[in-house]
């Protein structure tokens, strides 16, 4: 099950952690080291995030425990999971699945020059290999998109995060929302964008043709 979903041009030949049986995302980011890491301490966005994962419930159940209670649609499974989260070190988070075969994710932030990457890595070390493949089903496939959607949310932060309320909106409305409800929010602010530069632009005709 060993891969790589790495940056264009990068080779990586081993997995980021000690594992013999990983896949991992490295997620180039604008954020400087310190900007990510705060981005990571969010554990709930960092999951919401996740386009495939539709979530019913996700709530912390202790200082370092989630309960979470989602489908994942890159698998076609349910899931009802006790989440632990700890520090590998001072720039990586893992978080330790109670059930299932993936074992870990781990979020690792790294410098790259006066920004910085996440390297995400699921860990499926453990199973045997003839359980591995009576269950080669269940291997989480959204691990891809959930870093282009983590990359998005950072260039969002970036770009918008000076907009007085943005991180309120976005943080408390946008982000509890089912990936779908946010598509249609997209395409509905895209639609409303559309319609204000056409408001404009017969303005500007009107205004011509009165001069």
């Amino acid at each position: 099950m060993t891969s790589q979903i790495a940056e264009p041009g990068v080779s990586v030949t081993k997995p980021p952690i000690d594992s013999s049986d990983a896949a991992w995302a490295s997620v180039p980011t604008p954020l400087t080291t310190g900007e990510l890491t705060s981005v990571c301490q969010d554990i709930e966005v960092l999951f919401r995030l996740n386009p495939y994962y539709s979530f019913k419930k996700f709530s912390q159940s202790g200082p370092a425990t989630w309960s979470a209670d989602f489908e994942n649609h890159s698998n076609q499974t349910s899931n009802q999971l006790e989440l632990t989260v700890s520090r590998d070190h001072a720039r990586a988070i893992s978080v330790q699945y109670s059930q299932g075969i993936k074992k870990r994710t781990v979020f690792a932030i790294e410098p790259a020059g006066p920004v910085s990457k996440l390297v995400l890595t699921d860990d499926y070390e453990g199973l045997t290999a003839a359980e591995r493949e009576q269950r080669l089903a269940e291997v989480d496939k959204s691990l891809a998109a959930w870093g282009e959607a983590l990359r998005v949310y950072c260039i969002r932060i970036k770009r918008w995060s000076w907009l007085p309320g943005w991180r309120w909106y976005i943080r408390r409305v946008w982000i509890p929302m089912k990936p779908s409800a946010r598509r249609i929010v997209w395409w509905l602010f895209l639609i409303s964008v559309a319609e204000f530069f056409f408001f404009l632009f017969v303005m500007l005709i009107y205004v011509i043709e009165q001069g």
